[in-house]
């Protein structure tokens, strides 16, 4: 029953229109219930329940398509300015970019003459320079905000999402909202000048506000799989309402007073920590949970749990594409119907006690953890062991904080706020240790892959501890399948890890990964890393770091939003400082930058002339150009220069008008590295490339693209010029930097075999280009060396001292001296 109607939710939210599914499905019920009334028998009786159940939960679905229709009648493309009026029905979420969050109901929306009225379900994010309007909000709270929306995407709950540029009027919670707004309030004012991080942790274990955690503990926790213990989950309320419970039977509570009176408090702690659909999804397998331990048959606990899945997926369709949802039922699940085995299994070996205080974080990674290297690709060889140690300080953190909420006095909740800070400390002491260990996290491949094999080593474990001694080849087997696949990924890991970055030239500036069909290019000064792109595919990209060296991105350029540039983008989220981006087209490119965003990054968009600093390079963007809509000719491209560094242009997926165009607004520099625009495609201006004269010219390509790439016409370019060509279909990842002699070296990862190398230059080219003199400071010459880089390779001399990027200034007033100039404007129009 839950099976079916979880997969009828997930697809009805899946498709744009989901009525049609739903019709299906009520017809499908009819006719099943026509047989029943003429054949009865158990088996058509599930059926025909389970076929009405996913009925619903699509019809639910389906029941805000006209909803959505509104929506699109006032053309919401992110580009008309809106007055929103909503009620708050979320709690404030600020992110690293100084924004927030909530959910809302939205009640009118009106965009010019143009008027929506109703129910809209809506997310509502505020820009940080306006955030300072929301300090008095909460649950129940009316906002009027303006700003640009947009329809949001039917997998979202949230049929309308709104970015607000100003916050014109707000009210307080109404009635008990108000109340508890204060007592959440008055929790996190009392855990102030408690010490960090355990300070941090009380208003999160208590009642779910996690404002004040700090980066590096909710890191940490997440890498030692105790992130349930940073916010309100299944546990929390069941440690409330199993508190409740057993204060009420050592008053002698007859069995029906203990229920209703736990039932009771876990309605109250809900309210408490804002009734969001996360939290309500918590209870709801938190009391699952409780009451199959209560009546102690497992058989009984899954019944209800399905039944609980089900009910919650009817009302909230949307939940079937959740991954906390999927983990919370899992976790319920593995606790009631794995748990008990394992302990058995594990009292073979050890006392009863430390294998049952075993059984329960093992069964909860056993189930959980293929789902979980969908979002981290990354397995937490100590999560079980973090959880053994820090799990038996959540119960009192937790009374202890919602103790503190309710204290009559001051003096008193200040006293219990400090009692709970105690295992709160503890549970932040073992996350930093157990994220310390760097060996214990891991690396494990993602997709379909990392689950299908992460699945065979969590059944082959529990197979191997529960099953009876005399089972002993069953036993053999499964630990092979986990000293097979568990071996053979940690030694992938070991090579890719310690081997890989032996392999690449350790004084390396500027790399360029192989991705296959995309860009995906690196730049290193002083420590300090960027990236330009990501490439198509993100198991890829986290290789390519991985093989040079590269943990944290100081800065992640996203050129233009195509799946070529930005589909390994899940690589980067979290390990990136800034994104820089070029204009947005669709929800999903806003999508992608909230997923960035809540990993720690700091949105940027890219403007003409803005510059910034890595390490000892300053880099300026010499695109998006004025008036070009989103896509291949909007792309950001860059001007990197520095003492000691090769100066390198980077041009995006740039096409031969807005290449001439960027010739008209800047004076091109000459430089000694070039990234070559679109993959090395034909639409190319070549006077571009005469002018920047680049020593070498990368190329990012897949091997055997159907698109040609790269084409014999832009080769053709580069070797007249007597550019050096790398390119990674056939040479793989490659490297360029500026030898301690001052010249420039490329490092190829892969010769070319002989019938696919590059032509050489012409002679008389070459002869004419041998050291000529430097007509302008930083020129470079590209004559090659009679030593070639160990085998591999050329070296190229440069002439005259390093070049510096030109002023930001000058920039932008050649740039509005064009745009003044109606015979310098040039129509852009869109490429795909």
């Amino acid at each position: 029953m839950a099976v079916t109607t979880w997969a009828a939710a997930g697809a009805a939210v899946a498709v744009p229109d989901p009525r049609p599914l739903a019709l299906a499905l009520v017809v499908a019920t009819l006719v099943s219930f026509s047989v029943l009334l003429c054949r009865r028998g158990a088996t058509i009786v599930v059926v025909t329940v389970a076929l009405a159940f996913g009925a619903a939960a699509a019809w639910g679905a389906a029941s805000t398509a006209p909803t959505r229709a509104l929506v699109d009648e006032v053309r919401l493309d992110g580009g008309r300015q809106l007055s929103v009026s909503v009620t708050v029905t979320g709690r404030v979420d600020v992110r690293p970019d100084g924004s927030a969050w909530f959910d809302a109901i939205a009640e009118n929306v009106t965009a010019g003459p143009l008027r929506v009225g109703g129910t809209i379900p809506a997310r509502v994010a505020v820009a940080a320079d306006a955030r300072d309007a929301l300090h008095a909000i909460g649950l129940g709270s009316t906002v009027t905000v303006t700003g640009r929306a947009s329809p949001s995407d039917p997998t979202e709950r949230a049929v309308l999402l709104v970015r607000a540029e100003t916050v014109d009027a707000t009210t307080p919670p109404p009635g008990v909202w108000g109340a508890l707004e204060d007592v959440r309030r008055g929790l996190a004012h009392s855990a102030v000048g408690l010490p960090q991080p355990g300070a941090g942790l009380v208003p999160g274990l208590a009642v779910g506000d996690t404002s004040m955690l700090d980066g590096a503990t909710e890191t940490a926790m997440n890498a030692s799989s105790l992130s349930h213990l940073t916010a309100v989950s299944g546990a929390n309320c069941a440690i409330v309402v199993g508190a409740a419970f057993a204060v009420l039977a050592l008053c002698g509570a007859p069995r029906a007073v203990r229920i209703g009176g736990a039932t009771v408090v876990l309605a109250a702690f809900v309210a408490l920590v804002t009734p969001e659909p996360s939290v309500i999804r918590a209870a709801a397998m938190a009391l699952v949970a409780l009451l199959a331990l209560a009546l102690g048959r497992p058989a009984v606990g899954v019944a209800v749990l399905s039944l609980a899945v089900t009910v919650l997926l009817v009302i909230d369709p949307w939940l079937s594409l959740s991954i906390g949802f999927a983990l919370s039922a899992a976790a319920t699940g593995a606790l009631l119907v794995l748990a008990r085995p394992l302990a058995a299994g594990l009292s073979r070996w050890m006392p009863r006690a430390l294998g049952l205080a075993i059984a329960v974080p093992l069964s909860a990674q056993l189930v959980c953890g293929p789902l979980i290297v969908l979002i981290d690709p990354h397995v937490p060889l100590l999560g079980v062991a973090a959880n053994m140690l820090a799990d038996p300080a959540a119960a009192p953190a937790t009374i202890a904080g919602a103790l503190a909420c309710i204290a009559p006095f001051p003096w008193l909740r200040d006293g219990l706020t400090a009692l709970a800070w105690v295992p709160a400390t503890w549970i932040a002491a073992v996350a930093h240790l157990t994220a310390g260990v760097a060996a214990q996290n891991l690396p494990w491949p993602d997709g379909a892959i990392g689950v299908a094999l992460l699945s065979a080593v969590s059944a082959a474990v529990a197979v191997a501890i529960i099953a009876p001694a005399r089972w002993r080849r069953t036993t053999a087997a499964a630990g092979i399948v986990v000293g097979l696949v568990t071996g053979l990924i940690a030694g992938q890991t070991a090579v890719r890890t310690v081997a890989g970055p032996l392999t690449v030239p350790a004084d390396w500036q500027v790399a360029m990964c192989d991705v296959g069909q995309g860009d995906a290019t690196l730049w290193r000064s002083q420590g300090a890393i960027a990236l330009v792109d990501t490439g198509p595919e993100p198991e890829a990209l986290r290789a390519c770091l991985t093989r040079f060296g590269v943990e944290r991105l100081d800065l992640v350029v996203l050129t233009h939003f195509d799946l070529d540039h930005v589909g390994g983008s899940a690589a980067v989220v979290g390990r990136a400082g800034t994104v820089l981006h070029g204009p947005i087209a669709e929800v999903a490119d806003q999508r992608l930058l909230d997923d960035l965003a809540d990993g720690g990054a700091r949105l940027v968009t890219a403007e003409v002339g803005m510059t910034g600093t890595i390490g000892a390079t300053r880099w300026q963007a010499l695109g998006p150009l004025p008036r070009a809509e989103p896509g291949n000719d909007a792309s950001v491209a860059l001007d990197v220069a520095g003492a000691g560094f090769p100066r390198t242009v980077l041009l995006g997926d740039l096409g031969r008008e807005p290449q001439a165009q960027l010739q008209r607004l800047i004076d091109v520099p000459r430089v000694q590295v070039v990234k070559v625009s679109h993959h090395g495609s034909a639409d190319q201006d070549p006077e571009l490339y005469r002018r920047l004269h680049p020593a070498v010219g990368l190329i990012g390509v897949g091997a055997d693209n159907r698109y040609g790439h790269p084409t014999a016409s832009i080769l053709a370019t580069l070797t007249s010029l007597g550019t050096a060509v790398g390119r990674t279909d056939r040479e793989g990842a490659l490297a360029v930097w500026v030898g301690d002699d001052g010249d420039i070296r490329l490092w190829r990862e892969r010769s070319p075999a002989p019938d696919e190398a590059p032509a050489s230059p012409p002679p008389s080219a070459t002869a004419r280009r041998r050291w000529p003199r430097c007509r302008h400071p930083g020129v470079l010459t590209s004559a090659p060396s009679s030593q070639p880089l160990r085998g591999r390779g050329r070296r190229f001399r440069p002439c005259g001292r390093p070049p510096q990027v030109g002023s930001p200034m000058k920039l932008a007033e050649r740039i509005q001296d064009r745009q003044d100039d109606p015979a310098s404007q040039t129509e852009v129009p869109r490429r795909g």
